[in-house]
C-alpha cells in the first residue's frame, strides 16, 4: 500500500513538475495526433495560446518550436502555425519515432526481451563515455509490426543513469519515446546513422519472418537527447520489401 502511495507521489509530482512549454507541446501535439487538428490548419494564434492557457509569449513559441522540429507544424509569416502532414511512410528516420509517424492502430510491439539491466557488450558498435561504462546498460529487443507483419527487429541499449522504475514498466504495444518524454522529461533531438545492407541470419530471420540470407537493411543508431548527456543506442533491422523509410533526423 505504501509503495502504491509513493508511486502516485512520483507520478503527480512528475506531473506537476513538467515546464510550461511542454505542458502546451504535448497537448497541442495530442490535438493534432487526434485529428483535433487536421493537415492545413491553423493552431490558435500566440496571443490566443497566452490568454487560453495563461502562460508568457516566450512560453508558447518555445512550444511551437518544439512542433516545428517534430514535423507537426510549420510557421508562416502572416498566417501563423500551420498544421502538416505526417509521414505516410514509415518514419523510422524521425525524431518523433516510429508510432507517431504510423499511427497507433497500425503499428504493434512485441516484446522478445524485457528491460534488464546488464553490462555493456563487449566491441560495442559506437564508442562509449566512462561515465556509461561504469553505469551499466538497459537492454532490452523488440519487435515492430505494422498492419500485423514484423518489419524491424529493435535491440536498444539506455545508459542506466537516472531512469528510476524503468525496468518495470510496460513496453508492449507503447513508444518507447513517448515513454521517454511523459515519464522522463527526454525528448529525443536528432543523433546519427549507419546504414548497411545484410543478409539476415537465423534469428533476424525468424523474427521479421522472411528467409534466411534474405538482404535487411541494417542501422546502427546513436540517439541524442534534450537531457545533457544522455544518448541511447540502437541496432535496427527492417524488411523494407513493402514499407519504404523516411523522416529526418
Amino acid at each position: 500500500m505504501f509503495d502504491k502511495f509513493l508511486l502516485l507521489l512520483y507520478k503527480t509530482f512528475k506531473l506537476t513538475d513538467l515546464p510550461q512549454y511542454k505542458k502546451l507541446y504535448e497537448l497541442l501535439r495530442k490535438h493534432i495526433e487526434d485529428g483535433v487538428y487536421k493537415e492545413g490548419d491553423l493552431l490558435p494564434s500566440e496571443n490566443e495560446l497566452c490568454a487560453v492557457h495563461g502562460v508568457t509569449r516566450p512560453t508558447v513559441r518555445h512550444a511551437l518550436d518544439t512542433l516545428v522540429r517534430g514535423g507537426y507544424i510549420k510557421k508562416h509569416q502572416g498566417k501563423g502555425s500551420i498544421v502538416i502532414s505526417q509521414a505516410k511512410e514509415i518514419g523510422i528516420l524521425s525524431i518523433q519515432g516510429t508510432t507517431s509517424a504510423v499511427g497507433e492502430n497500425k503499428l504493434r510491439t512485441k516484446i522478445v526481451s524485457q528491460p534488464k539491466i546488464m553490462q555493456w557488450p563487449d566491441h560495442f558498435f559506437f564508442e562509449l563515455s566512462d561515465v556509461e561504462k561504469e553505469s551499466g546498460c538497459i537492454f532490452m529487443e523488440r519487435i515492430r509490426l505494422v498492419n500485423n507483419v514484423p518489419v524491424f527487429y529493435d535491440i536498444t541499449y539506455l545508459p542506466n543513469i537516472n531512469l528510476p522504475r524503468f525496468c518495470n514498466r510496460k513496453f508492449e504495444d507503447r513508444s518507447l519515446f513517448e515513454i521517454l518524454r511523459k515519464n522522463y522529461q527526454i525528448e529525443v533531438t536528432g543523433g546519427q546513422q549507419r546504414f548497411s545492407a545484410i543478409p539476415a541470419n537465423e534469428e533476424i530471420s525468424k523474427f521479421l519472418e522472411i528467409k534466411k540470407n534474405k538482404p535487411v537493411l541494417h542501422l546502427e543508431r546513436r540517439i541524442e537527447t534534450s537531457r545533457n548527456n544522455f544518448v541511447f543506442y540502437s541496432c535496427l533491422y527492417c524488411n523494407t520489401e513493402f514499407h519504404a523509410l523516411s523522416g529526418t533526423f
